[in-house]
């Protein structure tokens, strides 16, 4: 059975999907953000206590304590799709990479970057699988599936981008 919870954030409300994993937390299937098009199941369980050091961490990295993730994950994709959001996780927090590099690092020929960016695409963990760090070639956003809005303070967050002024 699937547990979520809710929880607030700078970005606005996170909503956090999981699975039991045993000890009385969860291994995270997925993190929706506002813009994305993610809502809660009628057969999902509510679970506030499951998700309690998924939050810690969440709060630590707003508050720029925290540059990575610790957590079990479990999120559900092809082999080609896993493959692509583990490879997220090594860029590095306050910097980006583009799509051909990302390609390059992977060894997905040009035919394949369409696939390749469809993989980001449907990363169901953003921010802890942080696909926001994966820009266009010319440095600039390309889609997000929580906004570009998202990406760029996601970017100015953590340093990747100056703060625009306005």
């Amino acid at each position: 059975m699937n547990l979520f919870t809710m929880t607030d954030s700078p970005l606005g409300e996170l909503l956090l999907v999981g699975t039991s994993d045993g000890s009385g937390g969860v291994a995270l299937t997925a993190l929706s953000m506002p813009g994305e098009r993610m809502a809660v199941s009628g057969e999902w369980r509510r679970d506030d206590a499951a998700f309690a050091e998924v939050v810690a961490q969440l709060r630590a990295y707003f508050a720029g304590e925290r540059r990575d993730f610790d957590l079990e994950l479990a999120p559900e994709g092809t082999d080609f799709q896993q493959r692509v959001w583990r490879a997220l996780e090594d860029i590095p927090y306050g910097t980006t990479t583009t799509y051909g590099e990302l390609a390059a690092r992977l060894e997905v020929p040009r035919e394949g970057l369409r696939g390749l960016g469809a993989a980001i695409g449907a990363n169901p963990l953003l921010l802890i699988r942080p696909c926001h760090r994966v820009i266009g070639a010319d440095g600039g956003m390309r889609g997000y599936a929580a906004g570009v809005e998202q990406k760029q303070a996601l970017l100015t967050h953590e340093g990747a981008l100056q703060p625009m002024l306005g």
